[in-house]
């Protein structure tokens, strides 16, 4: 049987967006010696676990299969310590991303 042939679109695809955003650049501070050991500390007091409670069950995600952070409670643009350790807890990627979008919304005054 004689394969059909598809013709190339007559109509390019356009970029419309008006401007480009510079790529993020991380914070230098994440690089310093401190913060290393903090978030190595606050990780293994959570035993590398997610403690993240939702519906008064802790969250099971924990490393080497799931990604987890150091995260601030009182974020540093907040006035938050870097290294106190009672500023510390441990979160997997989604849980963190949900509460530093809600830490951002509260910054804003966005509802």
């Amino acid at each position: 049987m004689a394969r059909l042939r598809t013709l190339a679109p007559l109509v390019r695809t356009v970029d419309t967006s008006t401007t480009r955003l510079p790529p993020r650049q991380m914070d230098p501070v994440y690089n310093t010696p401190e913060f290393t050991r903090w978030r190595a500390m606050v990780i293994d007091r959570a035993g590398g676990q997610c403690e993240a409670i939702e519906n008064g069950q802790r969250c099971m995600r924990a490393k080497p299969q799931h990604c987890v952070y150091a995260d601030h409670i009182v974020e540093l643009r907040d006035g938050g310590s870097l290294t106190d350790p009672s500023n510390g807890q441990c979160l997997c990627k989604s849980h963190h991303e949900l509460k530093t979008i809600a830490a951002r919304k509260q910054r804003f005054g966005i509802s």
